[in-house]
């Protein structure tokens, strides 16, 4: 069969299948999918396809490798929908299975993709990746000597992981510098400490700052304020700045603690009947005291809920940068080739009807953080994750509430 044919054939077949999967996406067929009731529209995508690749295969500089090319088109449609939705060639998908069985051990840092690369979130206080100084907002270039551009996030996220004592080497690109510089972690057991408390304005304002938002962290801050009033506490402070991992029943709770009524969150896909978490009475624990939530660009996911939650309730002024912009809900689809899909779902929404994924949740009151501005004056490692002298943003949030009558 002539090369011309040959390539043809694939183009349209690549192309169909695009567009069956648009259609399987819930895009209501060829007419929601802008083709056009009478297909028109999809022949002609399938052909601008085609003659794309035609090209390619004929003017190319060299011969070009056309599977490659094809899992590059079917990689970028995955990924331009959002960061957690990734195609996995077969290779990938083999990876990724038999990587679950590898351990759980981390090297303290939750990663997520922005600008096609894999970027730090947030990273765990006194974990491997806070003695090596990685910070959030580095990008992780390559890992494994591969470039996280080709990598599912998914797979990626499994690729850090492993059996504790177990290394993993990348490649970080760190603000201000030119060249990569190479890290190799050793994977240890992740342990997140206790809530940390402080007492500010002679006890008046009680601040709270969990690490994670799980079981034993809720709990322990519902204990603590229903221990409030005993300990002379009338306000209080909620930092939630560096926390990007927890579950969302958990956050939900949390929400719950400082809310007597109203929504909490939203969570709805087109194939996903759409959730309205709201406000139980019996589970609120304190709705009355002044309250003030510190955000950041590292706060992500369930502490996102939380921060929006008192915010668009009106129960709380939220302080800090925006925050990182994380939350929704993947179906994995094994295709015939041994290739997959991981789709994103549904999604998380505030109450105020945005995406959290898409929108962030922006502060009332906006501060861009300073602590350990001049970094020849920070120590070692050091890591903006508590209160300290430098930290406009903890002053700012302090002050106001000194302002606000008890």
């Amino acid at each position: 069969m002539p090369k011309f044919l040959k390539i043809s054939i694939l183009a349209v077949s690549v192309a169909l299948v695009l567009f069956l999967f648009a259609g399987g996406m819930g895009l209501n067929g060829v007419h929601a999918a802008g083709f056009g009731s009478d297909g028109q529209g999809a022949y002609k995508q399938m052909m601008v396809y085609s003659e794309v690749l035609n090209r390619i295969q004929s003017d190319y500089v060299v011969d070009p490798n056309i599977p490659r090319v094809t899992d590059g088109a079917l990689r970028g449609l995955l990924e331009s929908l959002d960061p957690d939705s990734s195609y996995f060639t077969p290779s990938d998908y083999k990876e990724y299975q038999s990587l679950a069985s590898e351990g759980t051990a981390q090297v303290g840092m939750v990663v997520s993709k922005r600008y096609g690369y894999a970027m730090v979130v947030s990273v765990v206080p006194g974990g491997p990746a806070d003695r090596a100084n990685i910070n959030d907002g580095d990008i992780i270039e390559a890992i494994g000597g591969r470039s996280t551009r080709q990598i599912p996030l998914a797979l990626l996220r499994r690729m850090l992981e492993g059996r504790p004592g177990t290394t993993v080497s990348f490649s970080v690109v760190r603000p201000r510098s030119v060249d990569p510089d190479q890290v190799t972690l050793t994977r240890v057991v992740t342990q997140h400490p206790m809530v940390e408390e402080q007492q500010y304005d002679g006890s008046s304002i009680l601040y709270l700052k969990p690490e994670t938002i799980d079981h034993d962290r809720v709990q322990e801050i519902g204990a603590k304020l229903k221990a409030m009033q005993k300990n002379g506490n009338k306000k209080i402070l909620l930092d939630l700045r560096e926390v990007a991992t927890g579950d969302v029943p958990d956050a939900i709770r949390l929400a719950n603690f400082f809310l007597k009524d109203g929504t909490i969150a939203t969570l709805e896909g087109q194939k996903v009947a759409k959730q309205v978490f709201t406000a139980e009475p019996g589970k609120a624990l304190n709705t009355t005291a002044p309250l003030v939530v510190l955000v950041n660009h590292a706060t992500s996911g369930p502490a996102e809920i939380v921060a929006a939650a008192v915010l668009d309730n009106h129960r709380g002024d939220l302080v800090g940068d925006k925050t990182f912009g994380e939350g929704s809900e993947q179906k994995l689809i094994p295709m015939p080739d041994g290739a997959a899909v991981l789709l994103t779902v549904a999604k998380y929404a505030a109450p105020d009807g945005k995406f959290l994924q898409d929108d962030a949740v922006t502060p009332n009151v906006e501060i861009v953080s300073t602590a350990f501005e001049n970094v020849d004056n920070a120590p070692a490692g050091a890591q903006p994750k508590s209160p300290v002298s430098t930290d406009d943003q903890l002053q700012k949030a302090l002050d106001m509430l000194k302002q606000k009558a008890a």
